[in-house]
């Protein structure tokens, strides 16, 4: 018998288990590595937000060791000798070093814009897949308010953030946005007054921007994410219906190990995507554009993309005006001002509105196939639509040159297909959610085409067609349907009547109908 002792705990297992015996690292590490997360390929969606947020936060931090928030004018003498020797604020001139002189500067530049492209991008991408599948009812409703935050906050981070540079297209969306407060009646001059800290473009626009930009938004979106995360752990994944899952349970791959080695490969490979980009494709050359003045615009000014259709709105109103107790409205901008937190509005109570609608206060943790929600589809594709034309709109001028055609009979067809063109869509979009309905209900009750023709014995000729699988079976049938009318006679001394309730029941074994 071996009397040699045992080697006592290593140096790494002494400090794990101190912060253990404080923290209760391994009982919770136990319940939530082994957390199971789904493997449809559009929860990925959620991924490119967050590795796109990490990456803005770490070239923010990079460029803000070299950016001076200041609108002091200096003479410039750097790296870029068209502007040598032109006045200009401190907030350009160091935004030109960063681009020039700077090692690595413009791809941080470069990297940190594109992020903040595909941010914005990812988040409504992301948003949409919540919409069409359904996964923001009960009781994901806050958290859906969370996303619907950080997509609100990521495009006025964004507005802030190409405004600090103080070139002449930043300064060009700043005049929009000040035109834009001047219109709201009675506290438009004050609240353009406070934005801007005086008339504008006054003295203090970069420097109240930088705060907002790199201090009180980026702190609102950190805590957002870190309270989205927490629900979604909280509330479970969503999932699509398949055989084996119902609305308790997740099936997939768990956290620790399959799921982290995935989730990390993806963020090298989000990061590298987005160098590349960076690399290869030039994002706002603020070196072309020249410094701000306050009498100057550029031709072809746009803003990024996700603030297009803000533009649009405003392009595409006629330039109407009208006088109320001496005071002039122009509801050429007005209008449009009113409209675009109404649409955003719109999408943040969208799932109480469809709950109050619908009377559906159940908990839902099976998505729904876009198919089987015919009018939400079609409100989701109507939606797209307008914001499609409205981007449009916002570059009417650019289609009109690229396309030689008239500005005014761009606008006017913009104008006539902002009204007509949602609708026609939410239409279409509901009628081939139906078709495919009885598609599915076509393939559920005689199965695949196989293309082999049959003759049968009285001389007539038939396609064979063979079952479909378990999985296809489930996908195609499992569903809710709306419940059947029942009839029910009330109890006591009431005078006779039929009362009619909804039950709700299973899918039918036929498969899909219309729900919707």
């Amino acid at each position: 018998m071996s009397t040699r002792e045992l080697p006592g705990p290593g140096r790494g297992e002494r400090v794990a288990d101190w912060f253990d015996g404080r923290l209760g690292i391994h009982s919770l590490g136990r319940k939530y590595l082994r957390k199971v997360f789904p493997d449809h390929w559009s929860f990925l969606l959620g991924e490119i937000c967050l590795y796109s947020f990490v990456v803005l936060i770490l070239t923010g931090v990079y460029l803000t060791f070299f950016f001076h928030p200041s609108m002091n004018e200096v003479t410039y003498h750097g790296s870029y000798l068209p502007l040598n020797g032109v006045r200009m604020s401190e907030a350009y001139a160091s935004t030109l070093d960063i681009s020039f002189d700077v090692r690595g500067g413009l791809l941080m530049r470069q990297l940190h814009h594109w992020a903040a492209l595909v941010f914005v991008a990812g988040m409504l991408t992301h948003m949409m897949r919540h919409f069409f599948t359904g996964s923001f009812r009960k009781p994901r409703e806050i958290n859906w308010l969370f996303g619907w935050s950080l997509l609100f906050l990521g495009m006025f981070e964004g507005l802030f953030g190409y405004s600090l540079p103080d070139d002449l297209l930043s300064g060009t969306g700043l005049r929009f946005v000040n035109g834009a407060l001047l219109s709201v009646p009675i506290v438009g001059t004050y609240l353009s007054m406070f934005l801007f800290g005086g008339e504008f473009p006054g003295d203090d626009i970069v420097a109240r921007f930088y705060s907002l930009h790199i201090l009180v938004i980026p702190g609102i979106m950190a805590a957002l994410v870190v309270a989205h995360l927490l629900l979604v752990v909280y509330h479970k994944h969503t999932q699509f219906a398949g055989p084996g899952r119902t609305e308790r349970n997740v099936v997939g791959a768990p956290f620790m190990p399959v799921y982290l080695a995935k989730a990390g490969g993806f963020f090298f490979l989000v990061f590298g995507a987005l160098a590349l980009m960076a690399a290869v494709a030039t994002v706002n050359p603020v070196w072309s554009y020249g410094p701000y003045r306050a009498d100057q615009v550029s031709t072809g000014a746009q803003p990024d993309w996700y603030l297009g259709f803000a533009e649009g709105l405003v392009r595409i109103m006629p330039g109407w005006e009208i006088t109320l107790w001496g005071h002039t409205l122009v509801l050429g901008v007005l209008i449009p001002v009113v409209v675009f937190p109404l649409l955003l509005v719109f999408i943040g109570v969208y799932p109480f509105l469809e709950s109050r609608v619908t009377g559906d206060k159940r908990e839902h943790h099976l998505l729904d196939r876009p198919r089987n929600r015919p009018v939400r589809t079609g409100i989701g594709a109507a939606w797209i639509s307008l914001y499609l034309i409205l981007l449009a709109g916002g570059g009417n001028d650019i289609v009109a040159t690229r396309l030689h055609l008239s500005i005014n009979t761009v606008t006017w067809t913009i104008r006539i297909a902002a009204l007509v063109v949602p609708v026609f869509v939410f239409v279409v979009t509901r009628r081939i959610c139906l078709g495919l309905q009885l598609r599915d209900r076509e393939r559920v009750s005689h199965g695949r085409e196989t293309g082999v023709i049959k003759r049968l014995p009285h001389g007539e000729y038939v396609e064979v067609h063979e079952p479909l699988s378990r999985a296809e079976l489930h996908t195609l049938t499992a569903h809710e349907r709306p419940g059947e009318l029942v009839e029910h006679e009330p109890q006591g001394n009431c005078r006779r009547q039929a009362v009619v309730r909804r039950v709700p029941g299973p899918s039918p074994p036929d498969g899909p109908h219309n729900p919707g």
